[in-house]
């Protein structure tokens, strides 16, 4: 005896591109993206393809309908784990006045075209800017690459965490993550105008660099110092660029 199909995708579940059209004009003020998707729709594929805590990635944000699908979601489930997202989007404008703004507002909430105070979903994210590669084809890093920008890339792959702009020093100390000293030794950061810029740590850089009362992780181009002082000043290296991930 045969089974009879389940239809999962009514109609009242998963709504029309009029009505992805009329969210962005309430967000908006007025239709700023051809043909939406409405919001409803993905909600409902998430609902029947991903877990909570699961991460889903819009490869074409666009108007941004994924991101927005799963705050709302989010908000509505009752399983404590939420689901994250990752929105790219290769338009500059788009991503910043269209996709990112979309998301800013109905997660903190806005006023809609009526005037009406519409309430945020909650959650948060944050907007990033896709820069020139850090590597060249055969691994090595680029000369035009500049300290803040190896040294944000050093911090994310040693912790798993951003740092952010505004925190990057001018100092080879990165920061302290969960105990452990972040330091990286490039492009001359101790002022150092030799040949090696600095960049090879030796003992006369060690005693240059800023003090930490614990483990040390230090990023260098190589390492003069024997293992056992190393060992002394809990110091594990970490010779760049073979041991930056390059993805």
């Amino acid at each position: 005896m045969g089974l009879v199909p389940i239809d999962v995708w009514k109609h009242e579940d998963s709504g029309t591109t009029d009505e992805g059209g009329a969210e962005l004009k309430a967000i908006f003020g007025s239709a700023v993206f051809d043909n939406p998707k409405p919001t409803r729709l993905i909600e409902r594929v998430l609902h029947l393809v991903t877990n909570p805590g699961d991460l889903i990635l819009d490869s074409f944000a666009g108007s941004g309908t994924t991101a927005h699908a799963v705050l709302n979601l989010n908000r509505v489930s009752l399983d404590k784990k939420p689901r994250r997202f990752i929105s790219a989007e290769i338009e500059p404008k788009i991503a910043r006045e269209i996709t990112a703004e979309r998301v800013r507002r109905v997660a903190q909430g806005y006023t809609n075209a009526k005037g009406e105070k519409v309430e945020g979903l909650g959650g948060s994210f944050r907007y990033c800017e896709l820069g020139e590669p850090l590597f060249d084809e055969s691994g090595k890093i680029r000369d035009t690459v500049r300290f803040g920008e190896l040294a944000r890339h050093v911090y994310f792959t040693e912790t798993g965490e951003p740092l952010p702009r505004e925190r990057v020093p001018n100092t080879p100390f990165l920061g302290e993550c969960r105990g452990v000293g972040i330091y990286l030794l490039y492009n001359g950061i101790l002022g150092d105008k030799s040949a090696n810029g600095g960049n090879v740590l030796t003992r006369a850089v060690l005693a240059q660099l800023p003090k930490f009362d614990g483990p040390k992780v230090v990023y260098c181009a190589g390492c003069l110092v024997g293992a056992e002082r190393l060992r002394a000043a809990r110091i594990t290296v970490r010779q760049t660029p073979y041991e930056i991930k390059v993805s």
